[in-house]
Formats: structure tokens, sequence, C-alpha cells
């Protein structure tokens, strides 16, 4: 293992620690173990909270999107675990303003059993706590089974979407119902050239040959739909295309937000080439690109390979997605 750290032990706190010294201005920590990140100026009075959580190894998700018009505050856990339900406790009171606080996390066990504790033991004390969980990963699970599936690259797009609804000033419930309109539209798809190594552990995540990759492979490493020899870029983007078009409203004039995402290692350059691609396909089909990401937005550590995410759009998502917004890693 080559990594520049301490120790393995240590590597979320310092991390954590090194991350509120650079932005003290945008981010501050909370909890009694210091793994909750808040923003430094607070919830505005009267706006809906939004809080999520997870695991550590992910940046920007999930504390990355802690932020003007995005998040509230963020539970952190170890790599690739989920947080204490202490912490999300912690981080629901710290984003807390008087109008409700919207739990709005990835489709995981740990999360979910922490999350729902979290809000069972919150709405006992009087606070008002909604949940939405992102299920956008059609290679985890059937579509009959959707609400099995993983939530990926598709929680950039909850954030935005539910930051800008609570910005605008809505109630807790109207902002739920944006968050679920943003996680129900998302679709993702992923694919893995290598693995990555958690510090804790000091081994890769899994193994595979230099000459194959994995198509559909979750951001922890969990299996995809098939291992086989690598393909072109073009070969790709359409087969990923393929398992995402066909489960999106997108017809002809229809608009479109489209993520093209680093898994970490997997420089820009490549994700341009994906892009050109997908974007060739789009108009092939006379669908029309809103507002392109293409870079690091969801990573799994330092694994090389790409995820593609598509958000049709009407009027209001269009609208919130193009509202401004600004964390220490993305600005709109």
């Amino acid at each position: 293992m080559k990594k520049i750290l301490n120790s393995p032990q240590a590597y979320v706190d310092e991390m954590l620690e090194g991350l509120v010294a650079a932005h003290p201005e945008a981010l501050r920590r909370l909890g009694d173990d210091g793994r909750v990140i808040a923003r430094t100026v607070g919830t505005s009075p009267g706006k809906v909270g939004i809080v999520t959580g997870g695991g550590s190894g992910h940046l920007p998700v999930f504390l990355g999107y802690v932020g003007e018009g995005l998040l509230d505050a963020c539970a952190v856990g170890n790599v690739f675990a989920g947080p204490r339900v202490a912490d999300c406790q912690a981080a629901v009171r710290a984003a807390d303003a008087g109008a409700g606080v919207l739990q709005l996390y990835g489709n995981y066990g740990g999360d979910r059993m922490n999350f729902d504790m979290c809000q069972e033991f919150l709405q006992m004390e009087g606070l008002e706590v909604t949940s939405v969980r992102v299920a956008d990963d059609v290679a985890s699970a059937s579509t009959e089974d959707r609400m099995k599936r993983r939530g990926v690259a598709g929680m950039v797009y909850a954030f935005k979407i539910a930051g800008a609804r609570a910005a605008e000033g809505a109630s807790l419930k109207q902002v739920t119902a944006a968050a679920q309109k943003a996680a129900d539209a998302c679709r993702s798809i992923g694919v893995a050239l290598t693995p990555c190594v958690v510090p804790e552990s000091g081994k890769a995540s899994f193994t595979i040959a230099d000459s194959e990759i994995e198509f559909g492979m979750g951001i922890h490493g969990e299996p995809g739909i098939w291992r086989g020899a690598m393909k072109s870029a073009d070969a790709l983007a359409d087969e990923m295309l393929s398992h995402l078009l066909p489960e999106l409203p997108l017809d002809r004039g229809s608009r479109v937000a489209v993520l093209v995402n680093s898994l970490g290692a997997t420089p820009h350059e490549e994700l341009y080439i994906l892009y050109r691609r997908i974007a060739q396909v789009l108009a092939q089909r006379g669908i029309t690109p809103v507002m392109p990401l293409v870079g690091r937005y969801a990573t799994s550590m330092e694994m090389a390979g790409a995820s593609l995410t598509l958000m049709p759009l009407d009027a209001e998502l269009e609208r919130l997605l193009k509202a401004p917004a600004q964390c220490p890693f993305w600005r709109v």
C-alpha cells in the first residue's frame, strides 16, 4: 500500500481536520467525535435543513457537498462504512433551523438502519424529520426491485435539487418531494478498471486482470454485470447508454442532465472521450444535454473507472439544477 498518510487509523479524522482547515469559511466540525461536517454559517433561520451521511473514501460525496444551496450537514463514517447513529443525530440537530430536516442519503444497509434510528429518536423529541433514499445504480437490481438498487452518483443531483428547493424557502414537504423527484429520475451505471486500497485493510478491494474491465461494478467493489476484455471508449459509452435509456422517458426534444464521473484515478481526458460519444448518441436521438458535468463528483478512493448518470429534466428540475450553489468542490 502506497498512500500519503500518517496511520490508517487516523486517516479519516486527519482528512477532516485538513478539510476544515482548508475551507474554514465554509465548513466546521461538530459531534463528540468530530465526525459531523456542517456549514460554518449554519442553516438560515426558517430554512429546511438537509443532511446526508455515509462512508469516507468517496469525495466529493458525501461531505463535500455541504454548502450554500446544497447540504447543511453530513455525518461521516470510516472508509466505506456508514456513520454512527449519534453522528446522524448531531448532523440533523446542526441542520435544524426551525423548519424541519430532510435526511437524503444513498441506499445502503448500514446507512438505512442508522438514519432510520436517528429519525425515530428525533421524532420522539419533537423534531420534524423526513427521509429520501437515492437508488440510481441500474446494475444492482432489476427495474421491478428498483428500491433495492444502490445509491451512487445520482446523489449529486438529488443534493442539488433538494438544496435549491430549500433555498427558495419551500416547506419540508415540498423539499422532500423535490428530492424524491430527483432521486426517482436518476439512473446511473459504472465501469471499473482497477481496485482501490482501503487504508485500514491495506489490501486491494478486489482483483482484476490488467486486460479486463468490470461493467456495472459498484463504488465499493460490489460485483457488476459482466467482467471481460477491455473495450473501446465508444463501445463502453454505447453499452452504458443501452442500460440507462430504456428506463428513462427521453424522446426527441427531451432535455437531460448528464454526469460523466471519475471513480478516482481516471483522468478528465478519458472522461471527455466518453462524453464525446454520449453527446453524439443523444444528438442522434434529438435529446439535449443540459449543464453537463464531467469530472470527479463521486469517487471510490483511487479506483480507475467511470460512471454515467442521466436525469431527464422538466421545467422544475432544470430550474433547480441551474440555481446558484457553492461548496468547496462545486460552484453553480
